[in-house]
């Protein structure tokens, strides 16, 4: 069933590339997303690794790592997409049945607002390198650093961690709801929970701090994204921008589904809706 399997991953592949009509809604919404900027999928390459199997009677069922790799055409520019994410695929009686992605989603963590910390007129003094925080975004993106905790939704801790490379000072140690910190085995709300670090990033006046911008384009990288997917006020997902594509938009990394150069708006996205809301963050440099 190994094989079986590869030879879907191939056939899905192909159809990210095709032109003929295609029913899949995730391989809809990448070629829309694609149109829509103007640029193409001209090669996708699917590897899986199954890392789960259970088999009941003629059916089993197959717990894979699918790791997709797209070459996009943007102008006269080509790069490189990836993105990698667990699926399970449904075989009866040997043959495909079902194919889907599997949602992560973690415990509900209530932390609306980090408090604010009080600005006695001094300044940590710090230089945000954004050249680092982007190195280690490409080179953590699809894999865990031993060195800090591990989330089943890991989109904020992975972004701490890249700005943290970056230069970025902690601050507010050891009190969760305060500052922006992960020392100990323990992390603030902001480290670690999408919606805290929205906040803390709005209002922060000591250590790590933010002006938010109101255009993507004016993101660095660098630069920090958050995804209010529903548009009910309370943010998601979290994002660094890692380069811009040919019309100066940004293209990020991030955690959860690991993602490498995707385009910003995450319109490709299974968590999308019309009502999504974001907030762009400029990461102020200190020297």
């Amino acid at each position: 069933m190994k094989k079986q399997l590869q030879q879907w991953l191939n056939e899905r592949a192909r159809s990210f590339v095709a032109e003929d009509h295609v029913q899949d809604e995730e391989v809809v919404r990448k070629k829309q997303l694609c149109n829509k900027r103007g640029a193409e999928i001209v090669r996708c390459t699917i590897r899986g690794q199954v890392v789960g199997k259970q088999t009941v009677e003629r059916e089993t069922k197959m717990i894979y790592i699918a790791h997709h790799q797209f070459l996009i055409k943007h102008g006269a520019a080509l790069y490189i997409e990836e993105q990698v994410e667990e699926r399970c695929a449904c075989f009866f009686g040997g043959e495909l049945a079902d194919d889907q992605r599997i949602s992560r989603t973690g415990e509900y963590v209530e932390a609306p607002r980090v408090e604010r910390e009080r600005w006695t007129g001094e300044r940590l003094s710090y230089q945000y390198d954004r050249a680092r925080a982007v190195r280690y975004a490409e080179t953590w993106w699809n894999r865990h650093n031993p060195a800090f905790p591990s989330f089943s939704v890991d989109c904020t801790n992975f972004v701490s961690q890249c700005l943290y490379a970056g230069g970025a000072p902690m601050t507010g140690y050891p009190n969760r709801a305060r500052g922006w910190w992960c020392q100990n085995e323990s992390w603030s709300y902001s480290w670690a929970v999408a919606h805290s670090l929205r906040w803390y990033l709005s209002g922060s006046r000591i250590g790590l701090q933010a002006v938010e911008v109101p255009e993507p384009e004016q993101l660095m990288a660098g630069d920090v994204i958050c995804y209010d997917f529903q548009g009910d006020g309370r943010f998601d997902h979290t994002t660094i921008v890692v380069a811009k594509d040919q019309d100066g938009m940004p293209l990020v990394n991030a955690h959860t589904t690991n993602s490498r150069m995707r385009y910003w708006s995450y319109e490709d996205s299974s968590a999308y809706t019309p009502n999504i809301r974001y907030k762009f963050f400029h990461i102020i440099d200190r020297k």
